[in-house]
């Protein structure tokens, strides 16, 4: 008995292209369900409350109670410092790309390859939230091909300011802490809508590395990301101009 491999090749590819077209549809959906609905959790939550985070100077590691503090805040549940401090630390054209930075992305590539002591990365507040909210982490292609993709799926079918209320809500700000309300909580002892100027630079300059740079008790290099976050804000002239772009 002889096999066809030219029919069982059409069904595999028959198949690939159901999967490859299920697959795009779930992804459209998931990412327009989140558009109204606040995720109730992200795959580096869940590793978080799983297994404590490993590395040198890491502060602030909870060995003992793993449960996670999160709490999605809208836009208008938060200091409008928040925002500014953000964009100010984070992504400065956020207002006006469109999920990527050439720029930005230029000189990341032009540092690192000349040498800089620490690999410095391009990403923009829409690529963050795509890695925080729909993917694992790790470096891979296949992820930076994940993120790209839905990085492009974000800026398609959500605006600025859902964007920015993902970021400021899911962003990992020490362990086991996600989102500036529950780090506001945390570190201030007050709700994330009372934070002033100082306190959200300080929370933005340390999320690059929320576990080593902590925003309780900050040292030296804590406390200068905070100046250098004030005079950004203050350059990009205020929360009332960030407002008025973002409503």
């Amino acid at each position: 008995m002889t096999t066809d491999y030219s029919n069982v090749w059409r069904q595999a590819r028959q198949v690939a292209l159901q999967v490859t077209v299920a697959l795009f549809l779930a992804s459209i959906a998931w990412v327009l369900i989140y558009r109204w609905v606040a995720p109730p959790a992200t795959w580096l939550m869940l590793d978080r409350r799983a297994h404590a985070p490993v590395g040198l100077g890491y502060y602030g590691i909870q060995e003992d109670d793993r449960s996670i503090k999160y709490h999605f805040k809208n836009l208008d549940e938060v200091s409008a410092e928040v925002p500014l401090a953000l964009i100010a630390a984070e992504d400065q054209r956020f207002l006006l790309h469109h999920g990527f930075d050439g720029n930005a992305l230029w000189k990341a590539a032009k540092y690192n390859f000349g040498g800089g002591k620490q690999l410095r990365g391009g990403s923009t507040i829409t690529q963050q939230v795509a890695k925080n909210v729909f993917l694992w982490h790790g470096r891979s292609y296949i992820r930076k091909a994940a993120e790209a993709y839905f990085t492009v799926l974000i800026e398609l079918l959500w605006d600025k300011r859902r964007i920015m209320e993902m970021y400021l809500s899911v962003a990992e700000m020490g362990d086991c802490t996600f989102g500036v309300e529950a780090a506001s909580q945390r570190y201030f002892r007050k709700p994330a809508s009372r934070l002033n100027r100082q306190e959200a630079a300080l929370l933005a300059g340390v999320l690059p590395n929320p576990l080593r740079f902590r925003a309780s008790n900050p040292g030296p290099q804590a406390r200068a990301k905070q100046r250098r976050v004030v005079r950004n804000m203050r350059r990009l002239g205020g929360t009332t101009y960030v407002r008025e772009l973002l409503d």
